[in-house]
């Protein structure tokens, strides 16, 4: 049986809804950045983000994911699923043994649909709001939602929802933005706000020049030493590369040296274009966890965000 006859949904897409513009615009971005399967396909992306994903959820021991599908069955809810990119590289082949549902807001799911018949992996997909889901509250085995909720316009909001719909004793695996170094924080909303009078086209060949200087940048193979921490810019001591420093401190420009172009704009794009981008601190992450009958199992941070594997209470 399918996840979309075990939870009870009636069709294959939710009602139509009102969405703020902020979730509107973020919808349609990801939509388009999905879409672009030239950019993110590649033998080269594919193992940087399986590695990452495996690193943050995992810690480096890939064999824990059938520990969380122990004995199959299951269903999993991809909260968030865009192209289903980090779902299929994390769970794979496991999730023929359990029922999986993607679920997005965008025409992404489309894509994601096309990516698991391509995989030979079943699954069923639904539109919709993460935030307004037509299952019931502790119907679900397993949420995952690899950097979505953020793209909400409250995390907070939206993880509180999510817990509702897991069962007592199932998993809620999620990854969310840090909050950045103060430089840093005001230029990634100045360019976002900048690319918002574009087009998603538009915008994507508008990053190009930013993704370059990122390139330019990974070229030079040097380091900088700050002598102290720099509190009220939030920069700490230490040796940095300067790619790293630049990216870390003063704005979003991907290197990757077995990266193409267009493989490190979508990077920058999936930052930068969406309007609703919420960065949280460790201590906000913890609270909403524990408000949500979450206890957290595994609690991954890295200046980039916040990776949790919690159990539902």
């Amino acid at each position: 049986m399918s996840a979309i006859k075990r939870l009870g949904i009636k069709s294959g897409k939710n009602k139509t809804l009102e969405y703020t513009e902020e979730q509107s615009q973020t919808g349609s971005a990801f939509g388009y950045q999905w879409s672009r399967r030239d950019t993110y396909e590649s033998e080269a992306s594919k193992k940087a983000m399986k590695d990452w994903l495996v690193e943050r959820y995992c810690d480096n021991r890939h064999e824990v994911v059938k520990d969380w599908l122990k004995g199959g069955g299951k269903i999993v809810l991809d909260a968030g699923c865009g192209g289903a990119f980090s779902a299929l590289l994390l769970f794979g082949e496991e999730l023929n043994k359990n029922d999986y549902l993607g679920v997005d807001i965008s025409d992404a799911v489309y894509v994601a649909r096309e990516r698991f018949r391509d995989a030979g992996i079943k699954a069923d997909f639904l539109q919709a709001s993460i935030l307004d889901l037509p299952i019931e509250d502790e119907s679900v085995d397993l949420i995952f939602s690899e950097g979505v909720m953020h793209h909400t316009d409250s995390t907070e909001r939206a993880l509180k929802y999510l817990a509702k719909k897991i069962r007592s004793g199932g998993m809620f695996l999620f990854y969310v933005y840090a909050k950045k170094a103060v430089i840093r924080e005001f230029v990634d909303d100045h360019i976002r706000l900048e690319l918002n009078k574009y087009s998603d086209e538009e915008a994507w060949e508008m990053l190009k020049p930013l993704t370059k200087l990122g390139i330019e940048l990974g070229k030079i193979k040097e380091k900088i030493d700050v002598p102290e921490d720099i509190p009220y810019l939030g920069i700490k001591k230490g040796s940095y590369d300067l790619q790293r420093f630049f990216y870390w401190n003063i704005f979003k420009a991907y290197y990757r040296e077995e990266f193409n172009l267009e493989e490190m704009n979508h990077i920058n794009f999936d930052w930068y274009r969406p309007l609703n981008c919420q960065r949280h601190t460790k201590e906000e992450m913890l609270k909403y966890c524990d408000e949500a009958a979450l206890d957290i199992e595994h609690f991954n941070e890295q200046e980039a965000g916040f990776t949790i594997v919690a159990r539902k209470r």
